[in-house]
């Protein structure tokens, strides 16, 4: 899912970083952040290594734990919700992108998943 007025990159453009975070350094940490809009039952089933998790209803009330001067790449399912986060984000002055296509691309493109508990990681 697309928005022609919201600032989009395909998955593929999503730095590296958020695939092993282990390797991160301090700076790569400042740069960039992967916010993970989906509900909590979304996120455990699979996320990226990197990405942080403030689901949608909690952005405005958690939004102190971003840090407006890095580059936030907005992701969830598809495409819908991160594109309303990513118009609020702007709004309130963080430069934010939304992922096109969102943790479906994700996976499909072979990016590295995890998982909470003891299951396979998986998005669909």
């Amino acid at each position: 899912m697309t928005s022609p007025e919201v600032p989009s990159v395909p998955v593929e453009a999503v730095p590296g970083e958020f695939d092993n975070p282990a390797d991160e350094t301090a700076a790569d940490a400042a740069r960039a952040i992967l916010l993970d809009v989906r509900e909590d039952d979304e996120w455990q089933l699979g996320h990226a290594p990197g990405a942080i998790h403030i689901p949608m209803v909690d952005v405005p009330a958690r939004i102190d734990e971003l840090d407006y001067d890095a580059d936030l790449y907005v992701i969830c399912r598809q495409g819908g919700r991160s594109i309303e986060v990513v118009k609020y984000l702007t709004h309130v002055g963080f430069d934010a992108v939304h992922v096109q296509g969102g943790m479906v691309a994700w996976q499909q493109s072979g990016r590295p998943l995890v998982a909470v508990g003891d299951h396979l990681a998986k998005i669909y």
